[in-house]
């Protein structure tokens, strides 16, 4: 019997990697209690990427687990005592290590990352961005003002609610005497996948936040030198009616060129970082949003903190983006105005040029007929002597004639014959180069 449901189209060849790009990275279900250490580090080239895979693979032999596809851009696998998650990004790649936490113990005294082997861990390429530990405590631990500042060695700690009051999440967005960041969620009835949910936003949330703040150091940087810049163009503007000279132009024009390659080299440094910091910063507003959290009186809350510290920051690098970018204009209109005043000066130039072309070409024409007179006048005389030497050697006494007096009656033929013959030539010549600029043209 044939198969009614049999497809029989002609797929696209990437119709599967669509499909599955929605899967790539899922939540994950996570129980209470959890501690949690999260990595995550920048990389320059598709090589340091590559490495941490080689790496992953490697420790999956350690502990002879199944280690991930040459392809995988994601591994979730179990180890034993601990869990890694490791995904590659487009130019950072990050580890999420997770160990269900004891009951006892202070907290952060021991950390996940503790089981992970230490001669393994310095080899971890790229530059860390990222590097917290997360706590996810089923009031096991007090909540208090004075327990919070002791867990976070005394600095201001944010506190939000969410999921309706089902957790509390505890920051201070600082680094800690181990060098890693803190995050504490005391657990009050949430479900595993909401656990998992919200610890995933946590980390994207922290991870983004610092990876969008990448760019700040150089807008800060640069800003400097494109106030300098500024001024530059404000002071070549100024001048440039007042420039008398081919030369100086010339060298203002250079200035200019100089100021634009130095401010395309700026563009070819931030655009990319600008770029995604934008990108980072939609995905951090994105889990703000997700997280959906809920005040708690007293305590400035995350969503409070990060848009109050991030967004000036991000307004930042925007200003210093779009400041470029009016600059360039500023710099290609004097440019223009510039290169136009140089042609100016060029056809004026190429005017006095043309009219003193044209007097010597006058000049030329003149001292040309000049010559020419004088050359039918010797080319005569040369004719004329001629025929002495042809009225010699002729018998006119016989024939009853006098040389002389034919030599002289010669004179004038000679002259308008030869005339006659230089200006048929002189007007062949002209008419030649009439043809030819009418055929050029």
């Amino acid at each position: 019997m044939d198969n009614c449901g049999e497809i029989k189209y002609q797929f696209h060849p990437m119709r599967d990697a669509l499909y599955n790009e929605l899967h790539i990275r899922p939540f994950h279900m996570l129980e209470s209690p959890q501690q949690v250490t999260h990595l995550a580090a920048c990389c320059e080239t598709p090589d340091a990427l590559q490495r941490s895979y080689d790496l992953i693979s490697e420790l999956c032999k350690r502990y002879e687990v199944n280690p991930p596809q040459a392809d995988a851009v994601t591994f979730y696998q179990n180890f034993g005592n601990f869990t890694i998650n490791w995904e590659r990004h487009v130019e950072f790649y990050s580890l999420t290590i997770m160990q269900p936490a004891p009951p006892q113990g202070k907290p952060f005294e021991y950390t996940a990352v503790d089981l992970l082997p230490s001669d393994w861990l310095k080899q971890l390429p790229g530059l860390m961005i990222a590097a917290f530990h997360m706590i996810i405590d089923d009031q096991q631990f007090n909540y208090d003002e004075h327990s919070l500042s002791h867990y976070f060695e005394g600095h201001p700690v944010m506190m939000s609610s969410a999921y309706g009051g089902k957790t509390q999440i505890h920051t201070a967005f600082k680094l800690h005497g181990d060098g890693y960041g803190r995050f504490m969620i005391c657990h009050k009835g949430m479900s595993n996948s909401q656990t998992g949910r919200l610890t995933r936003r946590l980390i994207d949330l922290e991870t983004y936040r610092l990876l969008s703040l990448l760019s700040l150091p150089i807008a800060k940087r640069i800003s400097p030198q494109l106030l300098n810049m500024d001024k530059q163009m404000a002071e070549i503007l100024t001048v440039v009616a007042k420039l008398d000279s081919a030369s100086s132009e010339r060298q203002l024009l250079e200035k200019i060129t100089q100021i634009e390659a130095q401010l395309e080299t700026y563009r070819a440094e931030t655009t990319q970082r600008f770029s995604a910091t934008q990108a980072y910063h939609q995905l951090v507003k994105d889990r703000l949003e997700r997280i959906n959290e809920e005040k708690i009186d007293g305590y400035l809350s995350i969503g409070e903190f990060v848009n109050r510290r991030l967004n000036p920051a991000l307004r930042t690098c925007e200003s210093v983006q779009t400041w470029m970018e009016n600059l360039s204009k500023r710099i290609e209109r004097a440019s223009d105005l510039m290169r136009t005043r140089v042609n100016l000066n060029l056809q004026d130039q190429n005017r006095s040029q043309l009219s003193a072309m044209n007097r010597r070409s006058r000049l030329q024409f003149r001292l040309q007929e000049t010559v020419e007179g004088l050359s039918i006048a010797a080319i005569s005389y040369y004719a004329i002597g001629l025929l002495s030497y042809l009225f010699k050697g002729l018998p006119l006494k016989q024939w009853g004639l006098d040389s002389n007096m034919l030599l002289a009656c010669s004179i004038p033929v000679v002259l308008l014959t030869i005339w006659f013959i230089t200006r048929r030539i002189k007007r062949r010549l002209i008419q030649d180069q009439n043809t030819s600029n009418e055929a050029e043209g």
